[in-house]
């Protein structure tokens, strides 16, 4: 195709299709396919992934909105395919703490190599691919029974970019070639970032946050993938501001600097919906990082950026960082999610449940193993309800299986005409006592 025909067709694209009705764009047809280079990827597992996303937040969802959970493992990931989820949060909290190219443990202060959160998506997407060949290879095809769709979109953090605007761009492409569907990016200072439940957070201005916004899209555009954007406000706990510079956010700067030069500013409902708003025409979905799971908060802040973009979807972080039963009664719990996807949040999402289940299941089974029984604990804790969990889906104890020893057994048969003697499961302990 000719650089002439590919600028008509993406310009008839942006035009035509309603997955562009909302988005906003300061850049040209002509300036992607200069950018593109004279031959262009397929990045199918990004592309499929971005376009059920997409569908699911827009209504094809079992609840009519999309409620996961983040995962810290591929394995993770794929037991919550089995389990129903419908899509993959991925955290950088979560890979700065144990997951992350660097090998070490770190806190959410994007400390940790700008590759990880890329490689883990490539984990856990080589997983579901794994988790498919294994089910293709037993017969089962979309529609019968048990099938599971193993490749759920995942939604990356791309945390502030780490960096500025060509890093953001470079990094998105790296989400996008790695099989991300989504990705988000906040406007805090890269330099100082924080998890957005701890203090010390730096803003920069409105416009610089948008331009990280643009960058990503770019990227997307570039590489012709539909990805989601999603733009994340810390301006409800942030209180520190990089410069003034910005008209957008000139009523919320107090006047004060602070030892390293930073402007004092006004957090809160305000500084958030005036951020939200800032961002909806650049991003699909808007996120505002909360300190509590508050209604009244979310409400407001939903309501006033949908007046000003009344299509505009909204996301929210269900976080672990918040002592839900000091904030909310158990029956507000039990209904919180329904009542904020009312108000326009469909992307809902726990982002350390991976973490926090991993790290705590072990601690009870490590603490009465090492003071009790024995393989008592083990039996009552671990076997015994993975057997249980069998009628509700769960396969894991046949941890062999699982894993695919069946898959690569019938990979050394196809090769030996059929006759093998060193196949893996055949008189293995999972064939005689699972």
């Amino acid at each position: 195709m000719s650089r002439k025909d590919q600028i008509e067709q993406l310009e008839r694209d942006w035009a035509e299709n309603p997955r562009w009705k909302n988005v906003k764009r300061t850049y040209s047809a002509e300036d992607v396919v200069r950018l593109r280079g004279s031959v262009q990827a397929e990045y199918t597992y990004a592309r499929r992934g971005a376009e059920k996303l997409w569908e699911l937040v827009n209504g094809s969802s079992k609840k009519g909105y999309v409620n996961c959970m983040g995962a810290i493992t591929a394995g993770q990931a794929m037991q919550q395919a089995k389990a129903g989820i419908e899509a993959i949060y991925l955290s950088g909290w979560q890979v700065a703490a144990d997951g992350n190219t660097s090998e070490t443990m770190y806190p959410d202060q994007s400390l940790y190599a700008y590759d990880s959160v890329p490689t883990m998506v490539r984990r856990i997407n080589n997983t579901f691919k794994r988790a498919d060949e294994i089910q293709w290879s037993r017969g089962i095809d979309k529609g019968d029974d048990g099938h599971i769709d193993y490749f759920l979109p995942i939604v990356a953090d791309a945390e502030a970019g780490f960096g500025g605007v060509l890093n953001a761009f470079e990094l998105m492409k790296n989400m996008i070639a790695n099989g991300a569907a989504g990705a988000h990016f906040e406007d805090q200072l890269a330099a100082v970032k924080k998890c957005g439940h701890m203090g010390g957070k730096v803003l920069v201005p409105t416009q610089e946050a948008v331009e990280k916004l643009v960058a990503a899209r770019l990227a997307s555009d570039v590489m012709g993938v539909p990805t989601v954007v999603l733009a994340r406000t810390d301006a409800e706990a942030a209180n520190l501001l990089t410069s003034d510079v910005d008209p957008n956010d000139a009523p919320f700067v107090t006047g004060e600097r602070t030892a390293e030069g930073f402007y004092r500013v006004k957090n809160g409902l305000e500084q958030s919906i005036s951020r939200g708003v800032a961002y909806a025409p650049y991003a699909d979905l808007v996120w505002c990082e909360t300190g509590k799971p508050d209604l009244g908060f979310a409400r407001e802040f939903a309501q006033a950026v949908i007046a000003e973009n009344p299509e505009q979807l909204l996301a929210y972080n269900c976080s672990p960082s918040f002592n839900w039963k000091k904030n909310l009664s158990d029956s507000q719990i039990a209904t919180f999610q329904e009542e904020i996807a009312d108000m326009g949040y469909k992307y809902q999402f726990i982002t350390l449940a991976g973490i926090h289940n991993m790290w705590y299941n072990m601690f009870d089974l490590a603490y009465d193993y090492a003071k009790g029984d024995g393989m008592k604990h083990y039996v009552n804790k671990v076997q015994e309800p993975e057997f249980a969990a069998s009628s509700k889906g769960y396969t894991f104890a046949s941890h062999q299986q699982e894993v695919g020893a069946g898959y690569f057994d019938d990979v050394t048969t196809v090769i030996q005409g059929g006759q093998s003697s060193v196949t893996a499961l055949t008189g293995s302990t999972e064939e005689e006592q699972f």
